[in-house]
């Protein structure tokens, strides 16, 4: 771990500390050259990169893959992990249904005339999987699952493939367990301009969602537009709160957890008391350096003066995760207003919301808390609005559309409502 202990300068200062400090190592991160490649040379620059960048040694291996071997991978599927999966998904469909509003929602309003805004979903989604040193079915599942839920008919899901040029069998079985016959063998900045922009072989989708790494991240941002898009979910964070009781090793385990997502997947240990704070570092290098699939991330210690001051903090710096270890965590949790998912009590392991609990794991980072939440239903989802107007209402509201029309100097439009007075 590369520990840093950070002084209190109050919620906004030290939360701009940590972050500049987090992220101040990863690398300038540009995804144009990707973009242009993958709109002017389409499937031959998709099969080009991934093999660049995923290191593939198959000559050539196809995009998509054939539905067939998903299928026969969820049959070969070990009892235990297929077990696991159908919890999750029971899961997160039961989190997800809950979340589902009316279809349509109708305002009568004084001057005749009513406004209906309809929800409707979307006719296509792009779920990205990420892969690399490990294979994530359970994104398949949380991406999977609400669109379901919520309707949508095509599902086309993305997962870099392996040095030979074939997805993971766990992947394959999870996109077989959620009926997503469209899959293609494709990761990183490149899969996701393929979903957005369309190939020979990818056609377009309406919205793409799912985690992935800074690349994936910004090619999200560089599309949003284009298409919709979940959030910017990019490398995992968790800052955790330690009261005076807390466990030392399950903080340390907890920490260490999401330090597996890799070296650029930030932490942050924060306490009042100095002594559990100290205790907390001092568990997690033990735990870190016995356990090869822990990153070296980066580990930040914050020293609070009281534990609103924490609160405050984790409102400033908006983390992707953010548990509370403390006795009054669920009196405390109600005062978050960023975090993308709040673990409450001392048995909220992140670990859990990863794959088992229901929520999704799908979450805002970098900070994108602030504006945006975790993956759900509405975000396959659409609102049309449908104005009804009488004749009374007509020439009730004409006068007022004029009168706003002349004034940003629109006349024609006054004229268009004043006609139908």
């Amino acid at each position: 771990m590369r520990t840093r202990r950070f002084e209190w300068e109050g919620a906004a200062a030290t939360a701009t500390a940590l972050r500049d400090w987090a992220t101040g190592a990863a690398p300038a991160v540009d995804v144009g050259p990707i973009a242009r490649e993958v709109r002017q040379d389409g499937d031959e620059a998709v099969k080009r990169l991934t093999a660049r960048f995923d290191a593939t040694e198959a000559a050539s291996p196809p995009l998509r893959v054939d539905f067939e071997q998903a299928q026969e991978a969820l049959a070969a599927l070990e009892p235990e992990l297929r077990g696991a999966m159908d919890v999750a998904i029971e899961n997160i469909r039961a989190v997800a249904e809950a979340q589902l509003d009316a279809e349509e929602t109708r305002v009568e309003l004084p001057q005749d005339q009513a406004v209906t805004i309809r929800r409707v979903t979307v006719a296509s989604a792009g779920i990205y999987a990420p892969g690399g040193k490990a294979a994530y079915p359970s994104s398949v599942l949380m991406c999977a699952v609400p669109a379901r839920a919520t309707g949508v008919e095509r599902l086309v899901l993305a997962s870099p493939p392996g040095r030979d040029g074939s997805l993971s069998p766990q992947v394959l079985a999870a996109a077989a367990l959620c009926g997503i016959e469209e899959i293609y063998a494709m990761g990183g900045a490149q899969a996701i301009f393929a979903l957005a922009y369309g190939t020979e072989t990818v056609a377009p989708v309406d919205v793409v969602v799912g985690p992935g790494n800074a690349w994936v991240r910004e090619a999200k941002r560089a599309v949003s537009g284009q298409v919709g898009i979940d959030s910017l979910a990019g490398p995992s964070e968790l800052m955790l709160v330690a009261g005076h009781d807390t466990d030392p090793e399950w903080a340390a385990l907890d920490l260490c957890a999401q330090a597996e997502h890799g070296a650029d997947s930030p932490l942050v240990a924060v306490a009042v008391e100095e002594h559990v704070l100290e205790a907390i570092a001092a568990a997690t290098e033990v735990a870190a350096a016995s356990r090869p699939s822990v990153a070296d991330a980066p580990l930040g210690l914050v020293q609070v003066p009281e534990l609103e001051a924490a609160i405050e903090l984790a409102n400033a710096y908006a983390p992707e995760h953010l548990e509370l270890l403390e006795q009054d965590a669920v009196l405390m949790a109600e005062r978050v207003r960023t975090a993308g998912c709040v673990f409450a009590g001392r048995f909220g392991a992140t670990a859990f919301g990863d794959y088992v609990a229901g929520s999704n794991h799908v979450l805002p980072t970098g900070g994108a808390g602030r504006f945006s939440g975790p993956l759900g239903p509405g975000a396959f989802r659409r609102k049309i609005a449908t104005v009804e107007l009488s004749a009374a209402a007509a020439a009730d509201l004409a006068p007022q559309a004029d009168a706003l029309a002349r004034a940003e100097g629109f006349p024609v439009h006054g004229e268009s409502a004043m006609i139908r007075r």
